[in-house]
């Protein structure tokens, strides 16, 4: 049985799907699902990972640990931990996969880019105004659409040759804000404007939305890349026998979002 947390989220939505189509016994919990667990609460988790011979591990927003009492209740089964490219680049520290690492040679990291549902941030303008504000608007970055890592976690979870694996995840190609703005106006097939915004107007509207530090962070990303958050991963490809979805093809799956 495989248990998969933050089920209700971009990954864990369509991970769900991809492991029921493929037969498997699946346990989704989040923290207001039926089978309900708080990854901050480790008694919740004791009845949500019982029997569980692989475990999807998503921490919410703000998670502080310590991660070793979460993992105390996984018992034997592999880990599958959500971490991002952050690590690998040095922008995030790396001691949730350092926690993972020390429980048990059973574990395999996903390290995923910018995802490429971040661009429902822009539904409701598109909708009211058909216009996308965004700063740095010809600065590209490999997103990658949930669905890909979902498939990526889907195939870790299965097959145990992927342990002791960690995996970059990004899209096929950098895409700017720009160009995803008409990938979605191609997708609704009209026209989207792009709204050029300062670093200081975006800092206003993510530090509405998430600590400023956290905002600073990610705006040196979307403004200055390094070359390794730039870079094209050959892990989706490696793992799936397929190359990863475009942001396009993400764009025409979720076009009602947007109309």
């Amino acid at each position: 049985m495989i248990v998969v947390t933050g089920a209700t989220g971009n990954v864990g939505r369509p991970l769900v799907e991809a492991l029921t189509a493929a037969g498997e016994e699946v346990r989704a919990v989040s923290r207001g699902g039926p089978d309900r667990a708080d990854l901050s609460d480790a008694a919740s988790l004791r009845p949500a990972f019982a029997g569980a011979s692989a475990v999807f591990l998503l921490l919410p927003p703000g998670f502080r640990g310590p991660l070793e009492r979460v993992l105390d209740q996984v018992g034997g089964a592999r880990v599958v931990l959500l971490s991002s490219q952050g690590v690998g680049t040095g922008r995030h520290p790396a001691f949730f996969e350092d926690a993972v690492r020390a429980a048990g040679p059973e574990w395999t990291i996903l390290r995923p880019g910018g995802f490429a549902s971040n661009a429902l941030q822009w539904a409701e303008s598109v909708r009211v105004a058909r216009e996308v504000a965004a700063p740095f608007g010809d600065v590209g970055l490999p997103v990658i659409d949930p669905a890909d890592i979902a498939a990526v976690a889907a195939a870790a979870l299965v097959d145990a040759s992927h342990a002791g694996r960690t995996y970059e995840l990004t899209g096929p190609a950098p895409i700017s804000p720009r160009d995803q703005a008409a990938a979605i106006g191609e997708a609704l097939g009209e026209p989207v404007r792009f709204v050029p915004q300062t670093r200081e107007e975006a800092f206003s509207s993510f530090a509405a939305v998430m600590p400023p530090e956290v905002a600073a962070a990610t705006l040196d990303i979307l403004g200055a890349p390094s070359p390794a958050e730039q870079r094209v991963s050959q892990d989706v490809s490696q793992v799936l026998g397929r190359p990863p979805r475009s942001f396009a093809e993400w764009a025409a799956r979720n076009a009602v979002a947007f109309k």
